[in-house]
């Protein structure tokens, strides 16, 4: 009998100066695959990289941005940046575009921008957080 698990992820490392966003991702299609529920992706950090929508890799190199998007999507995963993480490397979406009167938004979708409550809930309403750390 198979008992199955809910888990959130916590990345931390930037994609293409880690591999935290690549191990993650392979995790969380292994999880999905052994029918576990992911609860929330929660990115921190350099993680918060993984939500721009204005990153843009060489063409022959795999946009991991893209593919978390669209993994997320087709299992209506909620992804979360971490809003203090977020600003401080130029990551808004279109309520802190306006409340800070900057020009542009880019947060990729289905990415939404909260706070460390959002990690908090995580961390009590799953069984497992598996934490996908970068270089330090």
């Amino acid at each position: 009998m198979s008992t199955t698990l809910s888990y959130t992820l916590v990345i931390t490392g930037a994609p293409w100066a880690s591999q935290a966003p690549q191990s993650a991702l392979a995790v969380a299609r292994e999880l999905i695959q052994a029918n576990h529920r992911i609860d929330r992706v929660f990115l921190y950090g350099e993680g918060i990289h993984l939500a721009s929508a204005l990153s843009t890799p060489p063409s022959d190199e795999r946009n991991w941005p893209r593919e978390w998007s669209e993994f997320l999507a087709e299992h209506s995963i909620p992804a979360v940046a971490c809003v203090a993480s977020a600003l401080r490397r130029g990551l808004v979406n279109d309520a802190e575009q306006a409340r800070y009167e900057l020009p542009a938004s880019n947060l990729r979708a289905p990415f939404e921008i909260a706070g460390l409550g959002e990690w908090v809930e995580g961390t009590m309403k799953s069984d497992r957080v598996l934490y996908f750390h970068g270089s330090i």
